[in-house]
């Protein structure tokens, strides 16, 4: 068994014990033991009772955190003409067509959200084999098949995160850095976990939510109470 190290080592005896806690204390525990040299990430991983397998019981949607990600974004655009200039305009990193697919085929995938007007939706379906394993794949049920194209490109820069549930029933998301303060970033836990509860599909049996766990980046992770976590 590998050693730990001072820091692993630390982390656990601060968590040991403390499970199902408030948003507010879970928020600072973590923070408290986030050590690492970089700017970490919080993250939220909530354990859902719904098997995805089943179209009914599929969980995805989207949520603007309250302040943002803390994390650069990059944007892709599929659009022509007036749409494509719409897209340059608003901050897109990548705008293209024909060429963006062919620049995508080739393996090179420099952006982090895609967005498409609906005309260009027969190329984008092409990549789907590409896009679709990375969550990228434009959808109109997120908002990223659209002809609001400003709109959406000001929303995936300023904070907007999509979630999707994966197959054992999880949602993994990045909701915010750890440089945030408590209150930040107790708002975003909160915003996060509202926007999946309110994404309960019509398939969902019984306990939908099942449990709430954030941690650091390189930290250990702690269980929230249900309750404080939807504000209830």
């Amino acid at each position: 068994m590998a050693k730990l190290g001072k820091r692993t080592k630390a982390a656990r005896e601060a968590f040991a014990g403390k499970e199902l806690i408030s948003v507010e204390d879970a928020v600072a525990l973590v923070k408290a033991n986030a050590k690492a040299k970089f700017d970490e990430t919080l993250e939220i991983a909530l354990n859902l009772g719904v098997d995805p397998r089943h179209a009914d019981q599929m969980v995805r949607g989207v949520v603007s955190l309250p302040n943002g990600t803390g994390k650069t974004v990059r944007v892709a655009v599929f659009a022509r003409g007036p749409k494509a200039d719409e897209a340059k305009a608003a901050g897109a990193d990548i705008v293209g067509a024909e060429d963006l697919m062919e620049t995508i085929q080739s393996g090179k995938i420099e952006f982090d959200r895609c967005i498409a007007t609906p005309d260009m939706m027969p190329i984008v379906g092409r990549l789907g084999k590409i896009l679709g394993p990375r969550n990228l794949m434009p959808n109109p049920k997120v908002g990223t098949v659209t002809m609001d194209v400003k709109a959406a490109v000001e929303a995936a820069k300023g904070g907007e995160v999509q979630f999707k549930v994966e197959k054992a029933g999880v949602i993994h998301g990045g909701i915010g850095k750890i440089s945030f303060t408590e209150e930040q970033l107790v708002q975003n836990v909160r915003a996060f976990v509202e926007a999946v509860a309110k994404a309960k599909p019509a398939g969902a049996k019984g306990n939908y939510m099942k449990k709430v766990s954030i941690s650091s980046t390189m930290g250990p992770g702690v269980s929230v109470d249900l309750a404080s976590a939807t504000g209830n």
